[in-house]
């Protein structure tokens, strides 16, 4: 494959406003023309640094498709309430499915990665039929549950480097510090999370590729989840949780998967 061009200055990726659940001023951008793909970041990141930096946007954009891709809640240039009312739970991906009704999609495709790939996994347990998904960076126990992952996170956030883990503490306090981000709204993300069931994920019928890192053992296992849902495929690159997601074999795989 080719290399993909330069990643999108501001004039090419168009940033356009959407109204998410409860009115909440969300943004996205948009690049290229052709099938819809919807692109979901991870957690303490955004739009333009999981997908456009590392020229994700351009290459799916190459192939002939529309990235939208969203600044998640409390991320970006989104709004970040503080207000715990503004978080309740599967609020994340409640705001996708305003982005959906509200740009009238009925044929497109869902990705998402890491907290993305955990919510595109919500969307269409509450019911979206993407006609593809890839879900990146999350196995079987990160969709379906938070557990110590998330209280490492919610550590991390309120303490820092005095963490139980300082060295993650330092280094999500250097992620918020370097992007803007509010601890109060970084906090409503991690109380938003909704469990997914094991039934839930059986009845999801799209083809969906679920991507992990073969050194990322954080978010549980996508061969297990794969056996969960009767259409997914598993896929192992090589990487860490990361890195595989800004790899020449990940942007590979994504736009042969969405072909």
């Amino acid at each position: 494959m080719n290399e993909p061009r330069k990643s999108p200055g501001p004039a090419e990726a168009r940033i356009r406003r959407f109204t998410g659940f409860g009115g909440a001023d969300l943004a996205w951008r948009e690049f290229g023309d052709g099938r819809p793909v919807i692109l979901l970041h991870g957690f303490l990141s955004s739009a333009r640094r999981n997908w456009f930096a590392p020229g994700i946007a351009a290459t799916l954009a190459d192939a002939s498709h529309r990235v939208i891709a969203p600044d998640c809640r409390g991320h970006g240039l989104s709004a970040a309430p503080t207000d715990p009312a503004a978080w309740p739970p599967d609020v994340m991906a409640a705001d996708v499915e305003a982005l959906i009704d509200q740009l009238d999609l009925t044929d497109y495709d869902l990705v998402g990665y890491s907290m993305g790939g955990r919510t595109a996994a919500r969307v269409m347990v509450r019911g979206a039929r993407p006609r593809r998904c890839v879900l990146g960076g999350m196995g079987d126990t990160g969709i379906m549950h938070a557990g110590t992952r998330a209280e490492a996170f919610e550590d991390s956030i309120r303490n820092g480097a005095a963490a139980a883990d300082p060295v993650m503490g330092q280094a999500i306090h250097g992620m918020m510090q370097a992007q803007g981000l509010q601890a109060a709204a970084m906090l409503g993300v991690l109380a938003a999370f909704a469990p997914t069931t094991a039934e839930e994920l059986r009845s999801v019928p799209t083809p969906t590729l679920a991507i992990m890192g073969e050194d990322d053992h954080d978010n549980g296992s996508v061969d297990a989840l794969a056996r969960l849902m009767p259409a997914c495929t598993p896929l192992r690159l090589p990487g860490d949780h990361a890195g595989v997601v800004a790899s020449v074999a990940f942007r590979e795989a994504l736009v042969s998967f969405l072909a």
